[in-house]
C-alpha cells in the first residue's frame, strides 16, 4: 500500500485535517485516525484489510493500493501545493454550450449579489483630509506610441531622487489605478448596479480588487508620507508619515532605490475575490490583476519620460504595518516606482563588484 504523495495534514484542534489538494477533498480525523495514519505514514506494510478505519483512508485515497506518480515540481513543497491546490476549479456541471454557461454565470452573480459586498478595510477616504490631485487629461498629458512606451520601458535601478511634479503623480495614478471618468458614460444591462467603475487594466470579475497606496519621498507640493490612492475620487488621503528606515528596508535590503522619489504598492483586496469567487484559484488571479496594473503604471511612466523599477521582494510584516494591514485581508502584493535616473539596468556598487573595481567616489 502507499500513502497518497498530495497530502496536506492542518492542526485545528481538537483534529487534523487531511486536505488531498489533488482532487479538493478533505477529512476530519479525530484521535484515533490521527494515530492511525501516523501508523501507516511510517510504514504502510502495516495497513490491515479487516480495519475499519483502514478501509475508511483507502476510501478517501488517503492510502492507495497503488503508487501514484509524481512528476519532477523542480521548486519547493510550498508552491507545488499552491499551484497543484488552485488546478482545475471544482464545477457539479460544466456547461455544454454558450447557453449553459449564461445561465449558470448568471445564477452565480445573482446569488453573489444576494449578499452585501465586504466593506472596505481602510480609512473612507471621503470622510479623511483629502488631497486633491490635478485633473488628468491623458491626450494631454502622454505624448507618442504605445508601441514607443513598449520599446522604451526598462528597469532601471539607479535614480537620482528628482522631485517628481504632482501633475506626473496624478497621470501616473489616474492611468493605473482611477477609475475612468472617459468610461463612466458606458451602458451595458450585465455590469450590475454600482459596479460600474472600469480602470484601465483588466479586472477579475470587474471587482477592481487591487488599491494602491503611494510611498511619497519628493513629489513638489506633496508632504512626504504614506498615502491612499482614492480610485474613485482620484485623491489620496495621509495614513503616516514616512518611516525613520529607508525604502530599501521595506524592499529586502535592496537599497539601491533608496532614492526613488515615488513608490506604488499594490494591494490585493482577498475579501473582495472571496466574495464573488470562492475557490482558492481566485488567489492567483489577485497576482494576475497587480501585474496589469504594474505594467500600465509603467508604460505611463516611460511616456513622462521617467525611468521604473518593479519587486515583489516586500519585508511583508514591516509593509503591512506601515499601510496598516495587519491581520487584514486586504494584503500588499506588489512594488512599482519610478523617477529621474541615468536608466542604468544596475546600481554602480554592483558594476563595480563585476568590473573589479573599488564603488567608493
Amino acid at each position: 500500500m502507499h500513502i497518497n504523495p498530495y497530502l496536506f495534514i492542518l492542526a485545528r484542534p481538537p483534529h487534523h485535517i487531511v486536505w488531498n489538494y489533488s482532487n479538493h477533498t478533505q477529512f476530519e480525523l479525530d484521535f484515533h485516525y490521527s494515530k492511525r495514519l501516523t501508523q501507516l505514514i511510517t510504514c504502510p506494510e502495516l495497513f490491515d484489510p479487516n480495519s475499519t478505519v483502514d478501509q475508511d483512508f483507502l476510501a478517501a485515497s488517503i492510502i492507495t493500493d497503488e503508487e501514484i506518480p509524481t512528476p519532477e515540481w523542480g521548486w519547493d513543497d510550498l508552491s507545488r501545493i499552491f499551484h497543484i491546490g488552485t488546478k482545475n476549479l471544482p464545477q457539479e456541471h460544466i456547461p455544454q454550450d454558450v447557453h449553459e454557461w449564461a445561465v449558470q454565470y448568471l445564477a452565480h452573480c445573482n446569488e453573489v449579489l444576494s449578499t452585501p459586498a465586504p466593506e472596505p478595510n481602510r480609512i473612507d477616504p471621503h470622510n479623511a483630509n483629502l488631497v486633491a490631485l490635478p485633473v488628468c487629461k491623458p491626450a494631454d498629458a502622454l505624448k507618442g506610441s504605445l508601441a514607443t512606451a513598449l520599446i522604451n520601458r526598462k528597469t532601471s535601478r539607479s535614480f537620482t531622487g528628482q522631485s517628481l511634479s504632482l501633475r506626473q503623480l496624478s497621470t501616473l495614478l489616474y492611468l493605473s489605478l482611477g477609475y475612468l471618468n472617459e468610461r463612466r458614460g458606458e451602458i451595458n444591462l450585465s455590469i450590475p448596479l454600482g459596479m460600474e467603475a472600469r480602470r484601465s487594466s483588466p479586472s477579475g470579475g470587474g471587482l477592481n480588487a487591487c488599491e494602491g497606496y503611494v510611498y511619497v519621498q519628493h513629489v513638489t507640493g506633496l508632504k512626504a508620507g504614506v498615502y491612499a490612492y482614492s480610485s474613485d475620487l482620484h485623491a489620496l488621503s495621509l495614513i503616516s508619515p514616512l518611516p525613520d528606515e529607508p525604502l530599501g528596508k521595506l524592499l529586502c535590503g535592496q537599497h539601491f532605490i533608496n532614492t526613488l522619489p515615488v513608490g506604488l504598492f499594490i494591494t490585493s483586496r482577498f475579501d473582495k475575490l472571496w466574495w464573488k469567487y470562492e475557490h482558492s484559484r481566485a488567489y492567483r488571479m489577485a497576482y494576475v490583476e497587480a501585474g496589469h496594473i504594474a505594467q500600465t503604471f509603467q508604460l505611463v511612466a516611460t511616456q513622462l519620460g521617467l525611468d521604473t523599477w518593479l519587486t515583489g521582494a516586500l519585508t511583508d510584516d514591516r509593509v503591512e504595518a506601515l499601510l496598516g494591514l495587519d491581520d487584514s485581508p486586504e494584503q500588499p502584493l506588489f512594488f512599482v516606482g519610478c523617477g529621474k535616473g541615468d536608466g542604468q539596468v544596475q546600481c554602480q556598487e554592483l558594476m563595480a563588484l563585476i568590473q573589479h573595481k573599488d564603488p567608493s567616489p
